[in-house]
């Protein structure tokens, strides 16, 4: 009896071990790779978005990391970002160039631990610009060939491809640049200089070739709040931004009260920070030093003199340089914002304020002139060299008796006493000068 139970016993005990062994060895094939979009312009909102993709990549414990990337590039502080946000990961990395890699683009796909091309794909053309598309200085350009090199050595692929993306001088002939053009990869000859793994014709292929046709692909997207921060710092919509909270709030300056102006340029500052903040490129600080700068200005109002106003000027435009991913990409923008202000501006009053009764309340149109019953000073001209007797005396300012009529004057010297004979010597709209005889 005793041996019946212990068989049964060892039997359970087996089948619970093998329902045991069952289990782990489903966890262990539930494998997660994670596809990332690296699209459009890199920009702050990108960084912001890939960063946030990373860190839920590595919450889930994902085996593997694919940037399907297609851009044309963009800044390179962003870009600094997102490889920084890349080596911080222990996920491993592939980089898929689906379409093109190029700039900024280029840059991030050297960071990956492997790289895969779609048919057709480019990758490089990474000389560095600044916001006019003019070549950066030296500066900026030796430190953007560091970064390349650096990033194309870290994976073991010749330094020498990655500065021929960027730097004409370097003859790379072999890959298809000789000295003066810019290296661009396609698909076979970055596989012929190590800088491709291969060419895959999609992300489908791409998983198989990488051994996770088994495992679950999870496909990030951007949520609303990203999109909108992307847009909101996009180097095309900043100025926008900034015109329309300039114009807006001068308009209502010229003509107080709380109206469609005014409201439209308040909500262009709100929609500028917030994406800046969302972004991770401003701080509170930001914020209030440009509240600081609004409030110095409106004391100006009340308070004349220059320096508070001009001290709010210097702190409105700081919190905008401030809040910038790019000195350069802020200076254009002030300067575009600034110019189609000023020119909005006085077409508004110029040209519609004579026609439309809304853009009037700009403009003062009304004169004091004789025909609406106004009457101006008169210059007394005929005064001069006539003689009079001071009917008060002059401190220097006092009265004459000139003719029977009475006159404020002023005295040429300091002082003139009472009954003295004086003689007009200059009239000066209605101020008469009068010297002592």
């Amino acid at each position: 009896m005793l041996q019946t139970k212990g068989f049964r016993a060892a039997l359970l005990s087996i089948f619970l071990l093998s329902l045991l062994g069952v289990q782990l060895h489903t966890k262990a094939e539930k494998q997660t790779v994670y596809v990332i979009p690296v699209e459009k312009n890199v920009e702050q909102g990108l960084a912001s978005f890939l960063s946030r993709s990373l860190q839920d990549a590595e919450a889930a414990h994902a085996n593997h990391i694919i940037l399907d990337i297609n851009t044309p590039g963009g800044l390179v502080k962003s870009a600094i970002d997102i490889a920084d946000t890349i080596n911080e990961t222990d996920i491993p990395i592939t980089a898929y160039v689906n379409k093109r890699a190029l700039s900024a683009g280029a840059y991030i796909a050297l960071q990956a631990d492997a790289i895969y091309m779609a048919p057709g794909g480019k990758m490089g053309a990474a000389a560095i610009i600044d916001g006019k598309g003019n070549a950066a200085d030296k500066k900026a350009e030796s430190f953007w060939l560091a970064e390349l090199e650096d990033a194309a050595a870290k994976n073991n692929r010749d330094p020498k491809y990655a500065r021929a993306m960027a730097d004409p001088d370097v003859d790379a002939k072999e890959a298809g640049a000789p000295k003066g053009d810019l290296l661009t990869l396609n698909a076979e000859k970055a596989v012929d200089v190590g800088y491709s793994e291969g060419t895959v014709n999609n992300l489908s292929a791409l998983v198989k070739k990488l051994g996770y046709e088994n495992a679950h692909i999870s496909y990030t997207e951007e949520s609303f709040a990203e999109k909108a921060v992307r847009w909101l710092t996009s180097p095309i919509v900043v100025p926008i931004l900034l015109t329309i909270a300039f114009l807006g709030l001068t308009v209502e300056l010229f003509s107080p009260g709380v109206g469609l102006p005014g409201t439209a340029g308040f909500i262009a500052l709100i929609l500028f920070f917030y994406g800046h903040l969302a972004a991770g490129l401003a701080g509170y600080e930001t914020v209030l030093l440009f509240i600081a700068g609004v409030i110095l200005i409106l004391m100006e109002i009340f308070l004349p003199g220059g320096i508070i106003g001009l001290l709010g000027l210097g702190a409105i435009v700081a919190s905008l340089f401030l809040a910038a991913g790019s000195f350069t990409v802020m200076a254009v923008s002030l300067l575009i914002a600034s110019a189609v202000s000023i020119t909005a501006f006085i077409l508004l009053t110029r040209v519609l304020g004579k026609r439309m009764k809304f853009f009037k309340k700009l403009i003062l149109n009304d004169s004091t002139n004789t025909e609406s019953g106004y009457v101006s000073n008169q210059t007394r001209t005929d005064l001069i060299g006539k003689e009079g007797v001071t009917f008060t005396p002059l401190r220097p300012a006092g009265t004459v008796i000139i003719d029977d009529e009475r006159l404020d004057v002023v005295s040429e010297g300091s002082f003139t006493a009472k009954d003295k004979k004086v003689k007009v010597i200059k009239v000066e709209g209605s101020r008469i000068v009068v010297r002592e005889i």
